[in-house]
């Protein structure tokens, strides 16, 4: 390779290089966060229907305590 080869050679190099470093940049500036993916993720259905089986498990308990006592 002549001078001028490995000039041009070492310019694409080095262009190619600023290319890929401001693409990841974008890319990890425009990706969501964890908390944020989480969020976005929405609730989860079996911690939402533990949820409402424990109320309703606690609602019968306070009916069938107070129906007793009257």
């Amino acid at each position: 390779m002549t001078d001028t080869q490995k000039r041009i050679a070492a310019a694409m190099a080095a262009v190619m290089y600023y290319l890929q470093a401001e693409e990841e940049l974008a890319a990890l500036q425009f990706a969501p966060s964890a908390a944020e993916a989480a969020a976005l993720a929405g609730p989860k259905l079996w911690a939402l229907n533990g949820r409402q089986t424990q109320m309703q498990l606690r609602n019968l308990m306070q009916l069938r305590a107070f129906g007793r006592m009257a």
